[in-house]
């Protein structure tokens, strides 16, 4: 009897399943690579625009980040711009996370309020994966105001740099399920698994051929018995 062939000793075999888990599966290893877990720093960048002219993008140090999956709020320092009087409104912008999400242009300095400025920052994240940011400029609440008296002087006073900016981060969780994508995963991983069987069931079927056509001819070529005819 011929010895089973084991699905391992089939090199072609073998690379064809990891054909199927590197086409069916890319998204694992990039979702590792940029996957937050709780209490992690979110890196956080920032430029800013003064009449007509832009600065380069600053990375902020980690205790002006968001910090995934943490509410908070924290002070942080906006530095003067080159060539400040005064006259014109000053913008900020930032990019988040290592996705890089961008919040479009606030506007801080000389925005038409007799308030204090603040930055609401909202967050959507679900599980370990960041997915998204937007942000807007409010005023800042009386009560923390009246907490911190200073903050309100520094920021009026024109002489006075840097200014500093209260950001308040708010994490939202939500579920996304996408449907489209999941049937085409589960239709492709379907089809490809449906393929490499059939290349086995083809090769096992060659084998088992080749096997019966061996035997027939061993069988042919052995001498048969002789049977008389008595009359």
């Amino acid at each position: 009897m011929a010895a089973s062939t084991s699905t391992w000793s089939k090199p072609w075999l073998l690379s064809a399943w990891q054909l199927l888990f590197m086409l069916l599966f890319p998204s694992v290893f990039s979702t590792f690579a940029v996957a937050y877990r709780p209490g992690d720093i979110v890196p956080m960048s920032r430029m800013g625009q003064y009449h007509s002219s832009r600065t380069v993008w600053h990375d902020l140090i980690g205790r002006h980040c968001p910090i995934f999956a943490v509410n908070r709020e924290v002070l942080m320092p906006i530095p003067k711009p080159t060539g400040y009087t005064g006259a014109d409104p000053y913008k900020i912008s930032f990019q988040v996370g290592r996705e890089k999400f961008l919040i479009p242009w606030l506007l801080i300095v000389n925005r038409k309020s007799t308030e204090v400025p603040m930055i609401e920052v909202e967050l959507r994240y679900s599980g370990n994966d960041f997915h998204g940011v937007t942000a807007k400029v409010v005023d800042m609440t009386h009560h923390y105001v009246e907490i911190h008296p200073e903050i309100r002087k520094q920021f009026w006073d024109s002489q006075h740099w840097p200014k500093h900016i209260l950001v308040r981060y708010t994490w939202k969780e939500h579920s996304d399920i996408d449907v489209a994508s999941g049937f085409y995963v589960l239709f492709g991983s379907g089809l490809m698994l449906s393929f490499i069987l059939s290349i086995y069931i083809l090769q096992s079927s060659r084998e088992k051929l080749e096997r019966f056509v061996r035997e027939t001819v061993v069988e042919s070529n052995m001498p048969g018995e002789v049977i008389a005819k008595v009359e």
